[in-house]
């Protein structure tokens, strides 16, 4: 026996999905996740597996994103250029909000005074004007010891054009400090021009690196006990996976680990299913992911920002709410709030029966009925429906208002808080979401996921087999990724593609060794690039794709390059100047490398047994109510709404005027009447 396993480490629970190699089986399960220790929760998971028969692991973690958010990250210290100690503090002067009065830029996570400049510089051109002054960098090291920082940001100006004094600043500071301290180095970070952008991303890896290095420490060396005999491998923020290793020299490339594996599931299912654009939804515990698939593939984007803070590094755009299942429900004057507090694993909503008190998201489910307790959890967590009851029912009295008419309010409120997050990804990026179907899954998302639908005008809704635990099977669907960065800076009346392409090769050249580094065969190996282009005068750029078929040193590219580009930026902005004067800003070479894929056979359905009724509550009345377990369901089986369908991982709502079919997959197909007008 093999087996090939993935597992997803979120705010409530720990997911974990294991495909048995000869029986060609996938199962998934949810324990409890312990924020205590996370390993412990992964182990917990795993206690019935031998590790000896596990020919591959991988998992996303959310350690580096929770030292961020619960700002509990290592004390840095940032070491820069002499002159420009200010610019962390400086960022930028753009408003995230025009309209929000109090608005407040988000507070660095290094003060002033955590900043250190030492003397030595390289001009704009990479031409070194004043060596580095090694005596003031060993100075730094003796203040690192004496005031117990726990990692150093090394960020110098222009690095990313010469980082030689970045490289000897690394190796003089990990000389003095050992390996007790971690010293990242901004040009293997992020070796692309923007100041601020750099050293923030520089500093973000050293505040969420020790975290990282110290879980992923802890998993290898117990995995090691346990005798696995393969590496540990990670998901990366940018939907690639890496092994343990690379991942603790690269911290960063963790962040966004966890909820990128529903994007790379969604990839997946929109071959499966055809639909090559889907809007992925992960409704968790505690939170509430957005992506979107385009194309059949992920919506990767060379940069983005967390928690206010600029990031450059290729990650799937995600956006994220605090709304889940174990969402805050509270009064604020008369009004209803919903989130972002969590009420998390523990205490959790009070339906758990772990001493939770406030009403959450799930405790309102339970009163109106759409939790069932005899299969929640795969009948494996009793539900306290009292519990549950009393919850609302004490938030109900605040407000004025009756417990189930209450209920409800509070899922309208998280079905709109959703539904408005969708719409950042989609409307407000000129798309239009009624052309997407909504991929649905998390814990919750099925429980919601046709509400949110109905209130965004999209009429299908797909739900996934192991919905609960659908990021870590998109886990053992993703591949292999490097990506590496060059500046390129040239004019369309300049360009040298002989240099270009000189430069391409050196980039190809290095995916082809970090790959082969990973452990890829030659044959599973291929490297795409692309190069940032913007008009004149323009502040931020596109990246272009550069096709196989490209002769890049060939005279007729830079029409062909500049034809592409102008196509490009009239689909992201509806508009383009072809023959206007044209930038080449950086070179971008992802390196991918095909993992192979877990072919499971289709679990035959039972015979069909007579479905239970019970009444659940709909636009505020009780409605009779088909109440069917998934397993049950056979390929072609049809419902009509409304009906409950329950399985180990996920609770389905087809709400009233709904139709639900068991596709050929096993998903779920979910359609939608639309609103009318």
């Amino acid at each position: 026996m093999s087996y090939r396993v993935a597992m997803d480490i979120g705010g409530t629970f720990t997911d974990v999905v294991t495909y048995e190699g000869n029986a060609r089986k996938l199962r998934a399960g949810k324990v409890l996740t312990t924020p205590e220790d996370l390993a412990r929760g992964v182990f917990d998971a795993l206690h019935e597996l031998p590790f000896a028969e596990i020919e591959f692991f991988v998992h996303g973690t959310t350690q580096g994103l929770n030292a961020l958010l619960e700002r509990r990250g290592a004390k840095v210290l940032i070491l820069t250029t002499q002159g420009i100690g200010d610019v962390y503090q400086i960022a930028r002067g753009n408003r995230e909000r025009l309209f929000d009065l109090h608005y407040r830029k988000p507070v660095p996570l290094v003060p002033r005074e955590h900043i250190a400049e030492v003397g030595g510089r390289f001009d704009a051109s990479g031409t070194e004007l004043e060596p580095l002054d090694e005596d003031a960098v060993r100075r730094v090291a003796n203040r690192v010891r004496e005031e117990g920082f726990d990692a150093v940001a090394v960020c110098f100006l222009f690095a990313y054009l010469d980082p030689e004094h970045e490289r000897r600043a690394g190796a003089l500071l990990r000389a003095e400090l050992g390996e007790e301290v971690l010293v990242v180095l901004s040009h293997e970070v992020a070796p692309e021009w923007r100041e601020y952008e750099r050293t923030s991303s520089t500093v973000m890896e050293a505040y969420t690196g020790p975290s990282v290095h110290r879980y992923l420490d802890r998993i290898e060396s117990r995995f090691a006990e346990q005798g696995l005999p393969v590496p540990v491998h990670v998901m990366q923020s940018s939907g690639g996976l890496v092994n343990a290793d690379f991942a603790r020299r690269h911290p960063l490339q963790t962040l966004l680990s966890g909820p990128v594996g529903g994007t790379m599931g969604g990839v997946a299912a929109s071959k499966l299913l055809d639909r090559p654009n889907l809007i992925c939804v992960d409704m968790g515990g505690t939170s509430f992911d957005v992506s979107l698939v385009l194309d059949n593939a992920p919506d990767v984007s060379p940069d983005g920002e967390c928690e206010g803070f600029p990031l450059l590094m290729p990650l799937v755009n995600l956006h994220t709410v605090g709304a889940g299942g174990g969402s805050l429900a509270y009064a604020e004057g008369s009004a209803l709030r919903v989130g972002p507090e969590s009420a998390g694993a523990v205490p959790g909503p009070a339906c758990y029966g772990r001493g939770g008190t406030q009403a959450t998201v799930t405790d309102a489910n339970c009163v109106l009925g759409r939790v069932d307790p005899d299969s929640f959890a795969g009948g494996g967590m009793d539900l306290d429906l009292d519990a549950a009851r009393a919850a609302v029912t004490a938030l109900a009295g605040q407000l004025g208002m009756d417990p189930v008419e209450l209920a409800s309010g509070i899922c309208d409120v998280g079905n709109a808080k959703m539904a408005q997050a969708i719409r950042t990804l989609t409307v407000e990026h000129g798309l239009e979401p009624g052309e997407f179907a909504l991929l649905a899954f998390g814990g919750a998302g099925p429980m919601h996921a046709a509400f949110i639908a109905r209130e965004i005008g999209v009429t299908e809704v797909v739900v996934p087999r192991f919905p609960g635990a659908f990021s870590a099977w998109g886990m053992l669907e993703a591949d292999v990724r490097r990506d590496f960065t060059m500046q390129f800076f040239a004019t369309s009346a300049d360009l040298d593609t002989a240099a270009l392409a000189r430069s391409l090769d050196e980039l190809r050249d290095s995916a082809w060794a970090a790959l082969a580094e990973q452990g890829i065969a030659e044959n599973e190996r291929s490297v795409a690039h692309g190069i940032d282009m913007r008009y004149e005068s323009q502040d931020y750029t596109l990246t272009v794709p550069i096709l196989a078929e490209d002769t890049v040193d060939s005279p007729d590219f830079p029409a062909r390059i500049e034809e592409r580009f102008a196509e490009a930026h009239h689909r992201r902005y509806g508009h383009a100047t072809p023959g206007a004067p044209v930038q080449f800003v950086t070179i971008r070479t992802t390196g991918h490398g095909v993992v192979p894929r877990p072919e499971a056979e289709p679990e035959p359905a039972p015979p069909a047994r007579e479905p239970v009724s019970r009444d659940v509550v709909f636009d505020g009345k009780p409605c009779p109510t088909s109440i069917v377990a998934r397993a049950e369901l056979a390929v072609g089986a049809r419902l009509t709404g409304p009906a409950i369908v329950h399985e180990e991982t996920a609770t389905t709502v087809v709400p009233p005027g709904a139709e639900l079919r068991v596709d050929q997959n096993g998903f779920l197909i979910i359609a939608i009447e639309p609103v009318q007008a």
